[in-house]
């Protein structure tokens, strides 16, 4: 790799590798040591082909959803099975990989700036600013979905298709547009615990032995000229487990009750 060789963003290579290494180093102990990230599906992981693959997840936090996804690719990749032992699988990063964030988020301060570096592809909310809904939705900005095409076509891309952390929020169809348009092998993530685990950002722990899951499911069947928009979009909710039906299951007793101790554990830092 020569020193100076750029992705399609203009992004430095060289200095890209350096900074997912160095946060690898300093995050690797949140997912084994303080808290045990628990992973099924690393064999889908190296089945799947360098370029034009989307996954979609479930969103708790801002940053440390997308740090543990680097984590568990790269070691992966790497032959570890379920597994993020040993961090050294950083040290040859895979450096394709992207993740879809909002741009106000990226924005926020020196530290998301520097770890937009490592791979953001920042967009534009249409429905939301400053944390809060608006009521009069903006227009798509062209070069947001341009930029998903490109990486798209460079690498892998991580995607929240909710666009919110908080939990059964409806799938925005964006991602199923991005989906009917460019064709790209789709892998569903499920994750859990996070949220206990860090605070809303992802940033500072607020909890520590906490067993966080990561789930990586098979490929979804999708027909890219015969299904809907709104088919697809319930395929997503369905896959990253956030169909409403998925609430029916939850005694609402218990759902009380999780909140009651969401709102302890928001002190508990």
């Amino acid at each position: 790799m020569g020193l100076f060789k750029r992705n399609p963003f203009g992004h430095i290579l060289f200095l890209k590798k350096w900074l997912i290494r160095i946060f690898g180093a300093i995050t690797h102990r949140r997912y084994r040591g303080f808290n045990e990230l628990q992973i099924e599906g690393s064999e889908i992981i190296r089945n799947l082909p360098d370029t034009n693959v989307l996954f979609i997840s479930n969103h708790q936090t801002y940053f440390a959803d997308v740090v543990a996804m680097f984590h568990v690719f790269n070691a992966s990749l790497s032959g570890r099975d379920d597994s993020i032992k040993n961090v050294c699988y950083l040290w040859q990063p895979k450096m394709n990989i992207y993740y879809v964030a909002a741009k106000e988020t990226m924005q926020a301060g020196l530290l998301p700036r520097i770890m937009a570096y490592a791979g953001a592809i920042t967009v534009e909310r249409t429905w939301r600013a400053k944390g809060v809904d608006v009521l009069e939705k903006k227009d798509i900005n062209p070069d947001d979905t341009e930029n998903i095409k490109i990486a798209l076509k460079d690498g892998w891309v991580i995607t929240f298709p909710q666009g919110t952390t908080k939990s059964f929020k409806p799938v925005r169809k964006g991602t199923a547009h991005i989906i009917k348009q460019h064709r790209p092998i789709v892998v569903p993530i499920v994750i859990d615990g996070f949220r206990r685990s860090f605070d809303k950002k992802g940033l500072r722990m607020k909890k520590k032995g906490i067993l966080q899951s990561f789930l990586i499911k098979e490929p979804l069947d999708i027909d890219y000229d015969k299904d809907t928009i709104e088919e697809i979009v319930e395929k997503i909710e369905y896959a990253i487990e956030q169909h409403c039906s998925f609430l029916k299951v939850i005694p609402a007793e218990i759902i009380k009750e999780q909140e009651e101790l969401n709102k302890t554990r928001r002190w508990e830092y």
